[in-house]
């Protein structure tokens, strides 16, 4: 889990035979409606993109600047404990 300006963030990965077969983002900072909004919208692109990427080595989603950091930050933490990089 990583703490950001507005609220924690905590990715799992799901592996299988050595690739990322899944994202998901089990804490989000969800405090207030905007909160909730601006996730709900950046949190399925970043699940996305680590799919495709195979790594942390994603794009931040505009405007979900604080998430996309700790959601980055988080993944590489899972990443590391499923040994993968």
């Amino acid at each position: 889990m990583v703490q950001t300006r507005y609220g924690p963030v905590q990715v799992r990965i799901t592996v299988s035979g050595g690739r990322i077969g899944a994202a998901q983002a089990v804490q989000v900072p969800t405090d207030n409606a905007r909160d909730a909004e601006i996730n709900a919208s950046a949190v399925p692109v970043l699940n996305q993109e680590v799919v495709s990427a195979q790594s942390a080595k994603i794009d931040a989603v505009s405007g979900a600047t604080y998430t996309s950091q700790g959601y980055i930050s988080s993944l590489q933490a899972a990443i590391d404990a499923a040994h993968l990089s």
